[in-house]
């Protein structure tokens, strides 16, 4: 087997991998591999032809090559190494990669730390369990991207989209600029799980009907998809008696959900959180193996690409200081807590003796929609450490704050966060 050493490994050449990299490359460290399994680096950022990435982050509108392009073309014009076609196999305690591809067989790579940024992919059918036949014509929303944007290739003329994930919601639009007829989109829930913004230039622009609260309770066609059946659900998601009706159609588009993809952190024993499922993470985004750090879609699903490389840029930052050995080898866990409307917050914890930054940012989601809400901080000691208003908070969107360092001690043990309704 060949063997090669590396100071910093990240797995993924998407969006986050490419961040991390050059982050971790401007902190000092020498030598970093990045390991992609698809021949080109980028990710799904390649098939993203829509504009609206940057906005955050460059203060301008790219499409999602355009974006991409910016971070590889900085990485091509450095020293970091980069493997293509390259599948990691496994990941071993003793900081061990092992890695194949055609050119080098299997491979194994020594490293001092590792940073997993894998990305995630698309719940299909077999996740939803949708009843009916199994005809072709059902794909998820991501397939059909990349059929349409990087193939040439329209999977159909009139089509029914379930989910109102923002894959499907841009799909909605770009399926009928080609001439497409959709028939409409059905959620679910009783609200749009995508940004707002995706909702009112994909649909509303192109009146594209949003059926919320329904879902598909049936698939019919044999060998091509002919219609599916929809049906109203109640507040139990469960279908409604007597609101079923038939849509005929040649091709169903899914875009319920996305899924971190972690195989290889679970196997390699990082601590995984039940919501988010990705790795458990402090402010650096240090999981519970010390040398192995998390960023991206891996750890949460983004709403932006924009917040994946501010993530990524945390975790090449501490990546490189504990290459470095800047980091302060004693550590004091301060747990981050929060009320029911939140649904996950990364980081799930602090190290209030490792303090470099002075701000540590916070990522995420309520569970259901509010309006005219206060966001509040609070300490061990019930001391308020921030309290802002937001005028609207919903599960499509991420929240982000920034909480000043100094507000964390040494005497802190627990943050608690809250989204409650602002008081007339």
């Amino acid at each position: 087997m060949k063997k090669l050493a590396y100071d910093l490994v990240i797995i993924g050449g998407g969006p986050a991998g490419l961040a991390a990299a050059l982050e971790a490359k401007k902190n000092g460290v020498q030598k970093i591999l990045i390991c992609e399994r698809a021949p080109y680096l980028g990710g799904i950022l390649n098939q993203c032809i829509h504009n609206g990435f940057g906005l955050q982050y460059f203060k301008e509108e790219l499409t999602g090559p355009e974006y991409a392009s910016r971070f590889i073309e900085d990485v091509e014009n450095s020293d970091i190494d980069v493997k293509l076609e390259t599948m990691v196999m496994e990941i071993l305690e003793d900081k061990k990669v092992i890695a194949v591809n055609r050119k080098d067989g299997m491979v194994q790579i020594d490293t001092k730390a590792l940073i997993l940024a894998m990305g995630c992919r698309e719940r299909t059918r077999g996740a939803i369990t949708i009843p009916g036949s199994r005809p072709s014509g059902i794909m998820t929303a991501g397939t059909a991207q990349s059929y349409v944007n990087l193939e040439g290739y329209i999977p159909g003329k009139e089509v029914v989209i379930l989910g109102s994930g923002d894959i499907g919601l841009i799909m909605a639009r770009r399926l009928t600029l080609e001439g497409v007829n959709v028939k409409g989109v059905i959620e679910l829930m009783p609200y749009s799980t995508g940004l707002i913004r995706n909702k009112v230039q994909c649909l509303d622009d192109f009146d594209i009907p949003l059926l919320l609260s329904h879902s598909i309770i049936e698939v019919h066609g044999k060998e091509r998809l002919q219609g599916v059946t929809i049906a109203e659900v109640d507040k139990n998601l469960k279908p409604i008696e007597g609101t079923e009706h038939y849509v005929s159609c040649d091709t169903l588009l899914l875009s319920v959900g996305l899924i971190p993809e972690n195989e290889l952190s679970n196997n390699l024993g990082c601590e995984m959180d039940k919501v988010t499922r990705g790795p458990v993470v402090n402010e650096k985004r240090i999981t519970n193996i010390p040398w192995v750090f998390a960023c991206g879609n891996v750890l949460h699903v983004h709403d932006l690409v924009d917040n994946v490389t501010q993530e990524a840029e945390i975790a090449g930052k501490a990546a490189a200081d504990f290459i470095n050995n800047k980091m302060n080898k004693e550590e004091k866990d301060v747990i981050i807590t929060h009320d029911n409307n939140i649904g996950y917050i990364v980081p799930q914890h602090i190290d209030a003796l490792n303090n470099t930054e002075q701000m540590i940012k916070f990522f995420l989601r309520v569970k259901n929609p509010d309006e005219n809400v206060r966001l509040i901080v609070k300490d061990n000691f019930d001391k308020t450490l921030l309290n802002f208003k937001k005028s609207i908070v919903e599960p499509g969107t991420m929240v982000t704050f920034n909480l000043p360092r100094e507000f964390v001690t040494k005497d802190t043990s627990s943050i608690d966060i809250t989204i409650s309704k602002e008081q007339a």
